[in-house]
């Protein structure tokens, strides 16, 4: 699939509208991309071209490159060929691997999306169709809970009422379903075969980004006249929407590259470690050193002779300098700490995408979250319900309950007048009353619609004649909305049947209640309210009921005391909270607004304004029933995992495609702004001066948390950009409501850029992808919603709270271990190229090796590898302290596990050990040239071993294991190394103590002075291990 990619690719050209005849994909005006999802960063061809590219790029192993083919030239040459081309070989060959197996996992995944099976209609009648052969014209049936394949128009539903819900969190992060409507005339035809029978097509507009907007006409030609249609995005299904309702045939606009959803991604990069990136640093220093070093020992032999092949042959010399082991083992690092995370059963079901960058865990400072099903369930409970002298919570839904009861026994008894009716019964029933009056106004004020589905014993015919409740099911497009219904079906009434013109309600008792719907205003986000006429088929009263967000009720209900108040305390606990009103119409006043309602909507001019002008004069002096608080449930232990992340130093931003509302509960639901914290809501911004204004008011608030929206964002982004962001990264925590997915990805990258910090996204959806592989770092949340959040990211966690252990104990350890083994390695490699120094420079500055052929390979491999290795093991605290403890988390932000200062002690380190076991060799050896070789050798193996031993903080098995093997080795070996060491001279005495002297005197020095140090100035860990 990927070659078939590249060469599409190459063929690319400007998008042009289209014309789309359905169920024709034959008769097709341009050529269109084929319906595939591609993840991959490689394709067949591209494969190894790429991952060479991707390794010669680093200075590093550009230069081994250049090493193992200078050794061709035979003046250059300084020993065996094997010496240089095997490391340099098994390095290539440990990445190609890597990749490969990474590509592979990347492809089964994307050929897993790519095969679901859909049906597709044609003239032979339905068949089945691969989600990967789907074509532009394709008449395709999509199913209850089945994933939208491909960009389509909606032509048919199921559904009685004619239209369907869709989900659509996994492209713009929004919880509300949204409503669908076919396309009339295709709806209207007798059955879905039809639709090839008719003469039609659909005028598009070409492919674009922007996800909620759409413009093209339906056309059927065969009608007498001619059936045009306009098409906007209502009638569009895009991909990576889930259908939530009824069956739906579409047919296919978009697909592969070209489809809404595609276009909203970014392409995947390939992500470089900040650690890698100073490790080569390093290596570039090292460098220079070698540089500098030969042309000393050049310089010193005063530029005699051929001085410039000299320099050449010092460089080969002293190329041990710059160790070509660095990069194995760091590479073998990752696969060991990708490895330990996937098998920590604390965090259970975590993936590791990318094992390239688990250091940059170690090293967050900002946290970019998704909101809907990363934080929070997406599941709504109703909280609270509050009459301004009463409040009822879940632990008292019995006495609503009990009320409603009472209610609809009396009326059904309707007992003669009372003589001396107790004050405790008239109190208990205004009470009553009070409640009913609330409970019925949250039953009817909604847009909600109950809908029944065979269950296997009763089907929907009948369910529906008996309103069965084993069958119903609500849908909305809120699940706050539900949570409301489902509250008042809990305490009694219930809502059972909804078309466009009537409502059902049942009572405690199985009475049946009728209500007309007279008029309905939809929710919307300027007006942040919704209400609805309706009358009382048994009394025939008019009420106008209206339920909205306080901030616009505390001016329509009548003067109280309470609203402002409990609307606080409740929005502080984090529930979302509704104002409920109603008011009671005749009906002349209803008449009366009737005629007015119509005419305004008639009007050409300023419609939208007059009709709300209409409405407004009925939004006055409303009678307040109560307040409701719903609460979007969060994820499992977020709270403490935030505060974990806070204490480490981590700054959280939230980017939500959701409301302002939601988003500022969730905040602080979640302990995002913490209680003391005050909150800026930014207001909305159209221009730069406005946009100026409300930055210097934001200016002046000091620990305050910003919550702003996406299109305030990009104004101040664009005029004001840099002292935004300078503003926004002092804050405590950030809030960012309804934005784009690419926004999204914009604020992770100006981040990045101001900041030069590292970031980390989380999130769960579609709509986050762009801001997973943006970040340093992605995790993908694997939801209810689907995989494509997770599939994209560089770690996939099946939980929030999972994020805090990721980051606390495998990133911190990664990261230590890391810069720990790096600067082993070039330690190991800079006492060798000490020892050489020494040997040159006492023997005349002559480019002759000290060790030969297996010698010098076996120094950096088989004799110290293990050991160095098991550096990975290592840890400085338990991991349970270091989640108790996040402040440990802090230090490691500075970079000082892997700093220029503790590069250089090693260096100087290096340079002590490699003189003394040089110059002691040559101070103590007798006779022979074979006998240096012999105790300088042996010396350094066990310095190396030493060191190592020296360095662990918290000692393994395995490394105490890995000791002993390399030792055993480097015994067993010197059997076969007669022609470089004298094996009768290693036998006696002499040779033994003075191997002792010379590395105790190497040795003992650094432990006084760890022990020193440990004594005098301890680490911060040690105080809680100790």
């Amino acid at each position: 699939m990927g070659c078939c990619e590249c060469l599409r690719c190459c063929g690319r050209r400007d998008p042009r509208p289209r014309t789309v005849w359905l169920g024709h994909p034959e008769k097709r005006d341009q050529r269109y991309p084929r319906n595939v999802i591609n993840n991959q960063k490689y394709n067949f061809f591209t494969f190894l071209p790429g991952v060479l590219f991707n390794q010669f790029k680093y200075f590093f192993n550009l230069y081994f490159l250049l090493l193992a083919c200078s050794q061709f030239v035979v003046e250059m040459r300084l020993g065996a060929l094997y010496t240089y081309w095997v490391p340099l070989g098994f390095v290539l060959a440990v990445t190609v691997i890597r990749e490969a197996t990474e590509e592979i996992r990347c492809y089964m995944r994307d050929k897993e999306v790519n095969s679901q099976i859909y049906s597709k209609l044609t003239a032979r009648g339905t068949v089945k169709v691969k989600s990967s052969n789907i074509q532009v014209g394709d008449l395709i049936i999509v199913e209850k809970n089945q994933r939208v394949p491909a960009d389509m128009i909606f032509l048919r539903t199921s559904e009685k009422n004619g239209s369907c819900f869709l989900r659509t969190d996994q492209l713009d992060g929004e919880t509300d379903w949204k409503l669908r409507l076919p396309v009339t005339c295709t709806q209207r035809l007798p059955t879905a075969s039809d639709l090839l029978q008719i003469r039609s097509y659909v005028y598009a507009e070409e492919p674009n980004i922007d996800i909620h907007n759409f413009v093209g006409t339906f056309t059927r030609e065969d009608s007498d006249p001619p059936v045009n249609e306009s098409l906007s995005i209502e009638n569009t299904l895009w991909a990576s929407t889930v259908i939530a309702s009824g069956t739906v045939v579409g047919v296919v606009l978009y697909t592969g590259r070209e489809l809404r959803s595609v276009m909203n991604t970014s392409n995947p990069r390939s992500k470089i470690g900040l650690f890698d990136l100073e490790v080569n640093c390093l290596t570039k220093i090292l460098f220079g050193a070698l540089v500098v070093v030969s042309l000393v020992m050049v310089a010193l032999q005063h530029f005699a002779g051929r001085w410039y092949l000299q320099i050449i042959r010092f460089l080969l010399l002293f190329s041990n300098i710059i160790p070509i082991s660095l990069r194995v083992n760091l590479d073998m690092g990752k696969i060991v700490y990708s490895w330990v995370i996937r098998r920590d059963s604390k965090i259970p079901g975590t993936v590791v995408r990318s094992s390239t960058i688990p250091e940059q865990l170690g090293r967050i400072s900002y946290l970019l979250t998704d909101k809907t099903g990363t934080l929070t369930q997406n599941e709504m409970v109703f909280k609270r319900l509050h009459l301004g002298t009463v409040a009822y919570g879940l632990d008292s839904m019995d006495e609503v309950q009990s009320h409603i009861f009472s209610i609809y026994t009396q009326q059904s008894q309707d007992p003669p007048a009372l003589k001396g009716v107790t004050l405790a019964t008239k109190v208990r029933k205004t009470m009553s009353s009070r409640v009913h009056e609330a409970v019925k106004a949250i039953a009817l004020c909604h847009n909600v619609t109950p809908v029944y589905e065979s269950n296997g014993v009763t089907d929907q015919a009948e369910a529906e004649r008996h309103y069965e409740d084993s069958c119903r099911v609500y849908q909305a497009s809120s699940p706050d909305e539900v949570a409301l219904v489902q509250w008042t079906e809990s305490v009694g009434l219930t809502l059972v049947g909804r078309d466009q013109s009537s409502m059902q309600l049942r009572t405690p008792g199985g009475q049946i209640l009728n209500f007309t719907i007279l008029q309905i205003f939809p929710f919307t986000y300027e007006s942040k309210r919704m209400g609805i006429i309706v009358r009382d088929e048994s009394t025939g009263e008019i009420t106008f009921y209206m339920k909205g967000a306080d901030v616009v009720m505390a001016g329509i209900v009548q003067y109280n005391d309470w609203l402002e108040e409990e609307c606080g305390n409740m929005a502080r606990e984090g529930l979302r909270v509704l104002v409920v009103a109603k008011k009671s119409l005749t009906e002349e006043q209803y008449q009366d607004f009737e005629a007015r309602y119509v005419q305004a909507k008639l009007s050409v001019h300023d419609r939208s304004l007059k009709v709300a002008t209409v409405i407004e004069s009925l939004e006055m002096e409303m009678e307040l029933l109560c307040l409701t608080g719903v609460e979007d449930q969060l994820q499992t232990d977020v709270r403490p995992t935030l505060e974990t992340l806070r204490n480490a130093g981590i700054k959280v931003w939230m980017l939500t495609g959701d409301k302002l509302e939601t988003a500022t509960c969730t905040a602080k639901n979640a302990h995002l702004v913490t209680r003391t914290q005050d909150i800026h809501i930014f207001r909305l911004v159209t221009n730069r001066g406005e946009a100026h204004l409300e930055l210097n008011a934001f200016r002046r608030k000091h620990d305050c948390a910003l919550v702003i929206s996406g299109d305030s964002l990009e104004v101040c982004l664009k005029y004001y950009e840099y002292e935004f962001m300078e503003l926004a990264c002092q804050c405590p925590a950030v809030v960012c409501c309804r934005c784009a997915p690419t926004q999204k990805a914009q604020i992770v990258r100006l981040l990045q850029e101001r900041t030069g910090k590292l970031t980390c996204a989380v999130g769960d959806g579609g709509n986050d992808v762009s801001m997973i592989q943006e970040a340093d770092c992605g995790v993908g949340v694997e939801g209810k919603e689907g995989k494509q959040a997770s599939l994209a990211a560089d770690f996939s966690i099946t939980q929030f709270k999972h994020l805090g252990r990721l980051l606390m104990v495998h990133g911190r350890n990664s990261y230590k271990r890391s810069a720990a083994l790096s600067q082993f390695v070039i330690h190991r490699s800079l006492c060798i190229s000490t020892m050489q120094a020494v040997f040159s420079s006492v023997f005349y500055f002559a480019s002759v090796p000290l060790y030969q052929g297996f010698l010098i390979i076996g120094y950096s491999t088989i004799y110290t590898m293990f050991p160095v290795f098991s550096l990975v093991l290592d840890k400085d605290v338990k991991s349970e302290v270091a989640m108790l403890y996040p402040e440990l988390y802090k230090d490691l932000l500075k970079g000082r596990p892997l700093s220029y200062k503790t590069f250089l002690i090693w260096v100087l380190i290096s340079i002590y050990q490699g003189s003394i076991i040089m110059y002691g060799a040559l101070l103590l050896f007798e006779s022979e040239f074979v006998h240096i070789v012999a105790i300088s050798f042996t010396s350094l193996i066990l310095t190396e071993l030493l060191m190592v031993a020296l360095t662990i903080q918290t000692w393994h098995w395995l490394m105490i294991v890995a000791e002993l093997l390399s030792l055993s080795c480097y015994i067993a070996s010197l059997v076969f190394l007669h022609e470089f060491i004298d094996v009768y001279f290693i036998a006696t005495l002499s040779f033994l103590w003075k191997v002792t002297v010379i590395t105790l005197v190497s040795c003992l020095p650094l432990y006084v002075l760890k022990y020193l140090r440990r004594r005098f100035s301890p680490p911060s860990y040690s105080k809680l291990t100790s």
